[in-house]
């Protein structure tokens, strides 16, 4: 599954069968670990969102994300998160990756990840333009645990160009 298609999806209690909120972002750990989801309703002045923490997601698909219960949300302080998939000051969306030699692969635009093994990422969707993306498609590049979340751009080792592979998924998902 990739990131981008679960932003704006409903979150339901299941115990209430009530619709809590909608996705708005993801939490993410340097380690590629999606810790959580945030919610939509952060007021402009608040320094807090609402989060639902990963463990506490029952179940989710294409429609939408199952939580525990209500219970399950949480506020947390928005400066506490370190990375987030879409917005913020850590966001992993449209972030230069570059392997150590200084050789730019693209922007991410998109994080995948595999319902079969959790929370971990397994890998990005890289664009190097809109019209690369158009000729070529874009590239997806698997995670490595040598990969790092800088402030500006994602290290990647040295030849990752070479490990960089056609998209899963067409350029309109």
């Amino acid at each position: 599954m990739k990131l981008q298609d679960m932003i704006g999806l409903a979150v339901f209690d299941v115990e209430d069968g009530k619709q809590i909120g909608k996705i708005h972002d993801f939490m993410v750990t340097a380690d590629w670990r999606i810790t959580g989801i945030e919610l939509e309703g952060k007021g402009f002045f608040s320094s807090h969102v609402k989060m639902v923490a990963w463990d506490d997601i029952v179940a989710y698909g294409e429609d939408a994300i199952m939580i525990r219960n209500q219970q399950a949300v949480r506020k947390t302080e928005a400066h506490d998160i370190q990375h987030t998939y879409l917005l913020g000051p850590g966001k992993l969306k449209d972030l230069s990756v570059l392997t150590e030699e200084g050789l730019m692969l693209g922007h991410i635009s998109d994080v995948y990840f595999d319902q079969e093994m959790g929370n971990n990422i397994i890998g990005l969707e890289i664009s190097d333009g809109f019209v690369s993306d158009i000729i070529e498609g874009r590239k997806w590049l698997p995670c490595t645990e040598d990969m790092s979340i800088g402030e500006n751009a994602v290290m990647v080792p040295p030849l990752s160009e070479q490990r960089l592979e056609k998209a899963i998924y067409s350029v309109n998902g």
